[in-house]
Order: C-alpha cells, then sequence, then structure tokens
C-alpha cells in the first residue's frame, strides 16, 4: 500500500464512518482490507481503492463493515450490568409507575450480546415489571451482525463469555453445537440498522441508553455531536451508559457523571447546557459501530 492510498482510505473511512485513524494503522488496514480485496477478485489494496474511488456503493459498505471492531461477549464488563440491576432500574421502576413502561436503546448492539444480556437481566426482576411495557431497540451498522442478533444463535465459545451457567440454562436452548437464546428474550429486542450521524429522532426518546465501546473511534468533534443529539433522545430523568474508556468530562455539558458509578451518566438540565456554547453538532455521515 503506498501512502497515498493509505491517506484516501484514512479520508474514506472518515467520511463514511467517522473512524479516525492515526497515521500509524497502516497494518491494520491491510490485515483487515486485503483478505476483502483477494474475495471480491482483485490483485491488492490499490485495486480495491481504484474501485472505491470509482464510487461502488456495495464494496463501500463491505470495506466499513471489515473496519468495525465486532468484539462483544455476553455481559462485558459486569459493572455497567451492575449498575443497571442496582441503580438504574430501581429508580426507572419507582418514576415510571405511573405509565408502567421502559424504553432502552443499545446504541450498538453488535451480535446481540449485549441487548440480549438486559433482556435477560429485566427477566430477572420478574414481578417487579409484571404488566409493563419492555422495549429494547438495538442498532447497528452492520447487517451482517443484526442477522446473526436476529437469530440469537451463539457457538458454545460464545456463551461461555461472560454468561452465567445459570442463565444459559434458563435462557436457551442447545441445537448441536450451538445454542439459541429463547423466543421469548429475543421478542423483548428490536433490531435495527443505524448510521449514529445520521438523524435518530425518529427512535422517540428512552429512558436508558447503553452507547458503550464506540465512541472511543472517533474525534472530540463527532463525539459532541453524538452527545448533543444523544441528549434530545433521553427523558430528562433518564441514564447514559458508557464504555469504561469513555467519559462526557471535558466535551460536553449535556450528561452528568453519576458519583461513585463508573460510565453511568444522567442529562443535565437543558437550561443550563443552553447556557454555555457547544461545539455543533458533526456532519451526518457516522454509522454506528458495533459493540465494542
Amino acid at each position: 500500500m503506498t501512502p497515498t492510498e493509505y491517506e484516501y482510505l484514512r479520508k474514506f473511512l472518515k467520511d463514511q464512518s467517522g473512524l479516525d485513524l492515526s497515521a500509524d494503522k497502516q497494518y491494520l488496514i491491510e490485515s483487515r482490507l486485503l483478505p476483502l480485496a483477494r474475495k471480491a477478485g482483485l490483485s491488492g489494496i490499490g485495486e480495491l481503492v481504484k474501485k472505491l474511488q470509482g464510487s461502488s456503493s456495495a464494496l463501500t459498505t463491505s470495506v466499513v463493515e471489515a473496519m468495525t471492531t465486532n468484539e462483544t461477549f455476553f455481559f462485558r464488563d459486569k459493572v455497567p450490568f451492575d449498575h443497571f440491576r442496582d441503580t438504574i432500574m430501581p429508580e426507572v421502576i419507582k418514576a415510571r409507575a405511573g405509565r408502567r413502561s421502559v424504553r432502552i436503546w443499545c446504541a450498538a448492539g453488535s451480535t446481540g450480546q449485549e441487548p440480549y444480556s438486559l433482556a435477560m437481566c429485566l427477566k430477572e426482576m420478574g414481578a417487579a415489571l409484571n404488566g409493563w411495557r419492555v422495549e429494547i431497540v438495538a442498532t447497528d451498522l452492520s447487517q451482517e451482525v443484526l442477522e446473526k442478533a436476529r437469530a440469537g444463535i451463539y457457538s458454545q465459545f460464545e456463551v461461555q463469555r461472560g454468561l452465567p451457567i445459570q442463565m444459559l440454562v434458563k435462557y436457551f436452548k442447545q441445537a448441536g453445537e450451538t445454542w439459541q437464546i429463547n423466543p421469548d428474550v429475543r421478542a423483548m429486542v428490536q433490531h435495527r440498522q443505524l448510521n449514529l450521524l445520521h438523524d435518530f429522532s425518529q427512535l422517540g426518546t428512552f429512558d436508558v441508553i447503553f452507547c458503550r465501546n464506540v465512541l472511543i473511534y472517533f474525534d472530540q468533534d463527532t463525539k459532541v455531536g453524538i452527545f448533543n443529539r444523544l441528549a434530545r433522545q433521553i427523558e430528562p430523568d433518564g441514564f447514559l451508559v458508557l464504555g469504561a474508556a469513555e467519559t462526557v468530562v471535558g466535551l460536553t455539558d449535556t450528561f452528568r457523571p453519576i458519583s461513585d458509578r463508573r460510565g453511568l451518566y444522567r442529562p443535565n438540565d437543558p437550561r443550563a447546557a443552553a447556557a454555555k456554547p457547544v461545539v455543533a453538532d458533526a456532519a451526518p455521515r457516522l454509522v454506528a459501530m458495533a459493540g465494542r
């Protein structure tokens, strides 16, 4: 790969997905795109670049998906799910007792482990949610990972990563060498393709938003734009959950961290946020990157 080709691909990925690669990530592009080029019958990265310059929409999607990170597993990092069980849902149940409904958005749902982990948490709450309308919306860029998420079928290796054996037995059925999550749990989750920098106001508002391990891939202005628009999709007393390496501190006043609850945030009074200048929303170009 020539320096010119690398710079083209860096700009291409930034424009198409918001992915902000540093100048020393040539090896990453080569390792992920060279197999894609060969699968497409191309001689190498150079020919791949020429095809992209020719506006091949199908190839554009394949390149962006190849460069996204779909690393995920059940109950990943554990702490956010402890917060969900011990802090978030007790407050939501109390605050929503009148309408008896809760809406949750997983903004980088990947192959489904995160939204299904939340669904199992809600199932475990039993009588506390009897008669409630529960809705989990899981979004991602990749149609391929969304199809896997909808099927809810996982290998033995995948179910062994973070999933307690009691939950495996309770919420999955074994089929040969794979496990499929039960239909009633799958029915709790809606899977939709979404570009995070495109308008997502059509999703409506949510009580809880999980947006974990995705913003680390973007530059500061892009992060600020996403936070500002997430703030418009969350209830004033809702909760935002970020990854351990992510924060709103120093970026925006639209959310505030909750003391002693790592990765957990609440919306600020919008009047306070409006009183301070913020960076303009990034142009609509980002694709939601899968559950990182």
